[in-house]
């Protein structure tokens, strides 16, 4: 394997840990009235007291235009304005890294691995979280749900990876933490290797990845696995 294509929120930062606190106090500043936040919580897949998501919850990987068109029928607001609301919230959230990720991926880089960063969040919020962890320089590429290849799970974010970086899709893995990462591995071409630091349990994601890991720091070992070895003469 030559490139290593990395979704962002679930995967590279704690799902829960990063989100549940912003879906929560975003919810509470929209809602009317307490039975009003029970509802936009329930129909998002939000825990409330527990700052948590549901499975099945539109926020873990769809774009921000897909649930705020959700939210919109539910507020005295337009999309437009909801839209703009929930990118400049997002853009200070303080996000919550599953390993010291510098390290981690400078490694990967000193072995030869280009890097890049596919995720459904748009471009904006995605590289100021990259530049608040001091990683933004070592991705070769980064595209967000805005940056004109479309939104996972379809393939173009990732086509365009090979595009840029000149590699061919049965080198590079799509790590990520939802099936919308891993389906769109699998219409790229790529190898899919799932992750458990977002919401979905493992059950639901091992039948559509090469692999399941606990975090990302398992991948080296993993990508060692797949090295042929080397015997003595």
């Amino acid at each position: 394997m030559k490139g290593l294509v990395f979704d962002k929120d679930g995967t590279l930062f704690d799902f829960n840990a990063t989100w549940g606190p912003y879906a929560k106090r975003l919810l509470i500043e929209l809602a009317r009235d307490d039975d009003h936040l029970a509802a936009l919580a329930t129909l998002m897949g939000v825990k409330i007291d527990e700052e948590r998501f549901t499975a099945e919850s539109v926020f873990i990987a769809e774009t921000a235009k897909v649930w705020t068109a959700l939210l919109v029928p539910h507020l005295d607001i337009s999309q437009d304005a909801l839209f703009e609301l929930v990118s400049e919230k997002a853009k200070a959230v303080p996000q919550v890294p599953v390993t010291d990720l510098f390290p981690f991926l400078s490694g990967l880089k000193d072995q030869g691995y280009v890097l890049g960063i596919a995720t459904n969040d748009t471009e904006g919020p995605a590289r100021a979280h990259l530049a608040a962890q001091g990683i933004l320089e070592l991705f070769d590429f980064i595209a967000g749900a805005d940056s004109g290849y479309g939104a996972k799970p379809e393939a173009g974010q990732l086509a365009a990876f090979c595009d840029r970086t000149g590699l061919a899709a049965k080198d590079c893995v799509m790590i990520g933490d939802s099936l919308h990462d891993l389906h769109a591995g699998q219409k790229a071409g790529m190898t899919s290797v799932a992750v458990l630091t977002g919401p979905m349990p493992r059950h639901v994601l091992a039948p559509h990845a090469a692999a399941v890991l606990e975090t990302i720091v398992d991948l080296p070992d993993w990508l060692s696995s797949l090295r042929p070895c080397t015997r003595p003469e």
